[in-house]
């Protein structure tokens, strides 16, 4: 890395941290347009990604909304109507970033609100929330104060556009009259781009004002894209109006009817009204804050943690069968696909902290285990081979260039193993026999075919791509090859829970397949694994997650090893994350810390420090980082662990700068853990 780019990132992270000490609000009041990485506001069904522009969102997407258009001739998450965007004119002239002055943004993650602030001239001062309704899966609400200056008029908009890529856009709007309301609904529908999807918005206004004193409502129709309704306002010096806009947006995906569902779900949000829509949102936030991180001592690393667990809630919930993508809902990014990000490095984070949350990310697979078996038996493979890329369907979305859709075979042994943990966890056997089971068994059952039966010690895995993704077609992969041993020894296990009989052979292969290693005893990658660059951790995953390697003296061998050969820049932000956790449970604090930092510092992006895959990348937010970072305080600082009895604590080590750290909320019990120095 130069010299240049050097001052660059120290200068940057300078600029990031000023004012950042606040754990529970990160706010930016020296706002760059043109160097700006949107925040989400997200319930785990509907995300909302910020804009430096006043009264504008820049994307509204929503989970399980895929259709096949643009990259790869595979499925892709479609942006959905912005149902926020609004515009404000105040004595006729429309506001805009050019005529307002001390903009300020603001995150209170405890609460999933974010609020924009700004003035204008001598004449306003304004003032916006707007959520993501946590008890209400697709439903939102903006709220908007402005504060007169000296007398002014305005004339607020709500404008309902479509995204480029729907067509046979249609647009509605409609009154509806009741003895304590009028409820005015702006609505568009529209089809997706092969026409598989049908979705559709709506949204109201809300007046503070009593019955018979609510301003007009006009509705304009602009063209078949763009629709709005408005309203006008006289509003006294030094009084304060407010108003706010709910609405609702769903596909057929969803519903079987998302039309008038839309309507029905704006028309409920209207009724319930907005000081009950923000009460019971925020409940909804305080429940899921009880499983929290809490460190002593390092006030700018609980902010960024707190970020960490605001997204990984905001990105998923429980009551679904949907699992977040790389990217979760924070825009359209790895076309919204499901990887081994979700089950390998979301999920564990996920499941002791809200165990609830973490079932949706199985019920996901287990949904999709049919076309697990088709995509097994069309391969030649008996049992299930889960895809690298997943979307609704279950089928392999991975794009043709790509090898991992082929040959990434891991990701079956992930999800065999996040359904082992679901039951270890909450110790249900009830749903390992009717969920469990099914997953594990079939996965077992792919491995045991998978292998090549080269003799004793020697049931081959050959011709994968690693978990070290750079490592294309290779022999004995390290982390496949413990993957599938752990998957295998996993569902001889839940037979044995179950008192079922398991299949003899899937022992019989676990205590043969092969763990390579070099002469100095370093556990080795591949079969022809020589020291190159590695592009993320693979071999020191198996002494965590997998914990086939439990020596040690060999677990810091193969650290020291593999953590100088993942090159400086564009490798992706969990792998340092691991080496945290291990280090930590080694008792080398300072190690630790180094690599916790190094896991998402350099990918920070202004100005809400929000994470992007690789250091001084720009695709935020990365939420598998998150997840793998997460899992470092967890299971690393934390201490810990997962067994088939429950969750155990270990010793680990705090770095020195940290007086203790406290997880609150963990498993079934919700139990609290605390580490001290």
């Amino acid at each position: 890395m130069n010299k240049g780019f050097l001052v660059f990132l120290s200068l940057f992270f300078f600029g990031l941290t000023v004012s950042a000490q606040d754990e529970w609000t990160i706010t930016a009041d020296k706002i760059d347009p043109a160097n700006y990485y949107g925040i989400t506001v997200a319930n785990g069904m509907i995300g909302i990604v910020s804009s430096p522009e006043p009264f504008k969102v820049k994307n509204v997407v929503l989970a399980g909304a895929y259709d096949l258009y643009g990259r790869g001739r595979v499925s892709n998450f479609l942006n959905s109507f912005n149902l926020l965007n609004m515009y404000l004119e105040i004595n006729g002239r429309r506001i805009d970033a050019k005529n307002i002055s001390n903009f300020r943004q603001q995150l209170d993650m405890r609460h999933a609100a974010f609020t924009t602030e700004f003035d204008y001239g001598d004449e306003a001062s304004i003032k916006y929330t707007y959520y993501s309704l946590r008890q209400l899966p697709f439903t939102v609400l903006m709220d908007i104060a402005i504060t007169a200056k000296k007398a002014i008029n305005i004339t607020a908009a709500s404008v309902m556009e479509a995204p480029d890529a729907l067509k046979d856009v249609q647009n509605y709007y409609n009154e509806i009259d009741r003895p304590h309301a009028t409820i005015r609904l702006l609505t568009s529908t529209a089809k997706s781009p092969t026409g598989k999807l049908q979705l559709c918005a709506s949204n109201t206004f809300l007046f503070s004002e009593t019955h018979g004193q609510e301003p007009r409502v006009i509705h304009e129709m602009w063209d078949n894209n763009m629709h709005l309704m408005k309203f006008s306002k006289s509003i006294a010096a030094g009084q304060t109006y407010h108003y706010a806009v709910a609405g609702s947006s769903i596909t057929s995906a969803h519903d079987a009817d998302p039309l008038n569902q839309a309507e029905r779900l704006t028309m409920f949000a209207s009724l319930e009204g907005r000081d009950r829509l923000i009460q019971y949102h925020d409940k909804a936030w305080d429940e899921l804050w009880q499983s929290d991180i809490r460190i002593e001592g390092d006030p700018q690393a609980q902010q960024d943690v707190h970020s960490m667990l605001y997204h990984l809630y905001s990105f998923s919930r429980a009551g679904t069968a949907y699992s977040p993508s790389p990217m979760g809902l924070s825009g359209l990014g790895y076309n919204g696909h499901v990887f081994w990000d979700a089950d390998l490095w979301m999920y564990p984070a996920l499941l002791v902290l809200h165990p609830d949350i973490a079932k949706s990310l199985v019920e996901y697979r287990y949904q999709r285990l049919a076309a697990a078996k088709q995509n097994a038996f069309a391969h030649g493979y008996k049992g299930a081979m889960f895809p690298w890329e997943s979307a609704d369907s279950g089928v392999e979305e991975t794009p043709v260039w790509a090898l991992s859709g082929p040959f990434e075979h891991h990701i079956t042994a992930d999800v065999g193993l996040a359904a082992w943990n679901y039951y270890c966890v909450t110790q249900d056997k009830k749903w390992l026999l009717e969920k469990g089971w099914p997953i594990l068994s079939a996965t077992a059952d792919f491995w045991a075919s998978r292998v090549e039966r080269n003799g004793p010690g020697h049931y081959d895995i050959k011709d994968v791509v690693a978990a070290d993704e750079w490592a294309e077609n290779v022999d004995n992969n390290a982390f496949t090859n413990a993957a599938a041993k752990a998957n295998l020894q996993a569902a001889t296990k839940a037979a044995k829970v179950l008192g079922l009989q398991a299949d003899p052979d899937w022992q019989n292969v676990a205590d043969n397949i092969p763990i390579l290693r070099f002469p100095d005893g370093v556990t080795r990658e591949f079969a022809t694994y020589n020291g190159e660059g590695i592009k993320q951790a693979d071999v020191n995953l198996l002494a965590y997650p997998l914990k086939t390697i439990t020596d040690p003296a060999q677990i810091k061998k193969d650290l020291e090893y593999y953590d100088t050969r993942v090159p400086n820049e564009g490798t992706p932000a969990m792998t340092q994350a691991v080496f945290a956790l291990l280090y930590s449970r080694l008792g080398d604090g300072e190690k630790a810390y180094h690599f916790f930092k190094d896991a998402y510092e350099p990918n920070l992006n202004p100005p809400f420090r929000v994470i992007a895959e690789t250091k001084g990348g720009t695709n935020p937010y990365f939420a598998t980082g998150a997840g793998g970072i997460v899992q470092s305080l967890l299971m690393g600082f934390g201490g810990l662990d997962i067994t088939d009895h429950g969750i155990v604590q270990v010793k680990s080590t705090l770095p020195p700068k940290w007086k203790s750290i406290t997880i609150t909320g963990i498993g079934a019990d919700k139990k609290t853990y605390t580490v001290k120095q």
